[in-house]
């Protein structure tokens, strides 16, 4: 005769072999996951552990002597360093002023190659070129093509265009060295926001236009109300890759000016002070700098992505 202690029994066995099982897959994700997490810890999280250790010694190359701690002084001296501060500036403007370009150009971008049109598949591939040249070869076009000399720019807007009245050394002019900079970035980078905001536009369904237009709804209005809220998850993701990117950027200012003060981006000052001056333990406070400041416009993208899942 069945009880309800005997069903109660009969019920409780099922639902032990499930959690014993959701624990062995538990455990066998683990298992297969540990080679990665081992390299993982020992390609990234070694170094950086070393890397925040350095940053309280005054370890040098080529002076033969054993590092000695120091305790936070690298730290003290770089809050009064004034090169890290305007380095600071520098790669924060930079980044406001391309990531919010890169931004609008590439939702432009990614609507036009999101239509029906004739050609699309090839201008979609167009589209990448610039982000597909390494950026040390399309840094050093640019320079070329900026020079005040034999540049195609300069012989365009002062002698075919008569725009300038005369020749403008972009790269060594320091009131446009940083719009020179920036707009290679930009057109570089583009192409990758866009590719990013399209994949986005992909995954709204075309039903919701089709009803917006039979309700009435103007393109704008279906803009607003249907793409853009839509959209927003992409446009954060493309926001966090993008933001990353510009604040670590070292090669283009790199390529563009040297180790010349006025442009010294975080990157480029931190990589000048590890190998040009050979300061080991500054440079290292210079780079964990850069992580922290990083790390804080990762939170920052976080908190907001939160509050628009919520």
């Amino acid at each position: 005769m069945s009880t309800p202690e005997n069903r109660e029994a009969a019920s409780a066995a099922p639902r032990a072999d499930s959690a014993s099982f959701e624990k062995r897959r538990q455990r066998r994700a683990w298992l297969f996951l540990l080679p990665t997490l081992v390299v993982v810890a020992f390609v990234a999280l070694y170094p950086l552990a070393q890397t925040f250790y350095l940053s309280f010694t005054n370890a040098r190359l080529g002076t033969g002597e054993p590092a000695t701690l120091v305790g936070a002084q690298n730290y003290v001296d770089l809050v009064q360093d004034s090169y890290f501060h305007d380095a600071v500036l520098l790669t924060v403007f930079f980044t406001v002023v391309t990531v919010l370009s890169e931004l609008a150009l590439g939702l432009g971008v990614a609507l036009l190659v999101n239509s029906q049109f004739k050609g699309r598949s090839a201008v979609r591939a167009a589209m990448l070129i610039p982000w597909a040249i390494p950026t040390v070869i399309s840094a050093q076009m640019w320079k070329w093509m900026y020079n005040d000399v034999y540049g195609v720019f300069n012989d365009l807007l002062v002698n075919r265009l008569g725009v300038l009245p005369r020749n403008v050394a972009f790269v060594a002019d320091p009131d446009v060295s940083f719009w020179a900079v920036a707009i290679i970035d930009i057109w570089k980078t583009t192409p990758f926001m866009a590719l990013l905001l399209l994949a986005g536009l992909q995954l709204i369904p075309s039903d919701l236009y089709e009803a917006a237009r039979v309700d009435g709804a103007t393109p704008l209005q279906q803009f607003t109300r249907i793409t853009l809220p839509l959209l927003k998850p992409s446009m954060l993701v493309a926001l966090i890759f993008r933001t990353l990117d510009a604040l670590r950027v070292f090669d283009v200012f790199f390529v563009m000016f040297g180790n010349r003060p006025d442009m010294q981006t975080m990157a480029t000052y931190a990589q000048q002070t590890l190998v040009s001056v050979s300061n080991i333990g500054y440079g290292s406070a210079i780079s964990v700098a850069l992580f922290l400041i990083i790390a804080v416009f990762i939170l920052i993208y976080l908190a907001v992505f939160r509050t628009e899942e919520a």
